[in-house]
């Protein structure tokens, strides 16, 4: 059984969210969970918060312990870009674009 758990409109970009996300993509989820507790840098914290959220999705819903998860799938996608101008040398306006994202998990459970 599949236990679904999404993030939207995360401040973080999701070229440097793909980083982590590529390190636990297929692993157990206690696994995971301490690696993204042992990885300090801040984009890890929401990428973990969407993992537990599943995680309780599992425990409510199926009554799934956390030892028979694993990551099935677990996906970074673009969100809307806010784009605005800053003021640059010699008048100019300089673009900014500020890039959101998405995150979807996906847990499956090996018990049978």
């Amino acid at each position: 059984m599949d236990f679904i758990a999404k993030a939207k409109f995360l401040k973080f970009s999701p070229h440097k969210l793909r980083l982590v996300v590529d390190v636990i993509r297929g692993k157990k989820v206690d696994y995971a969970l301490n690696w993204l507790a042992t990885y300090r840098v801040c984009r890890a914290e929401p990428i973990k918060k969407v993992i537990e959220s599943a995680v309780a999705n599992a425990k409510n819903n199926a009554n799934v312990e956390l030892n028979d998860l694993f990551i099935k799938e677990i996906k970074v996608d673009g969100g809307p870009i806010f784009r605005y101008f800053k003021p640059g040398a010699m008048g100019r306006a300089n673009p900014q674009r500020k890039r959101l994202s998405h995150i979807s998990v996906i847990l499956e459970s090996r018990q049978v």
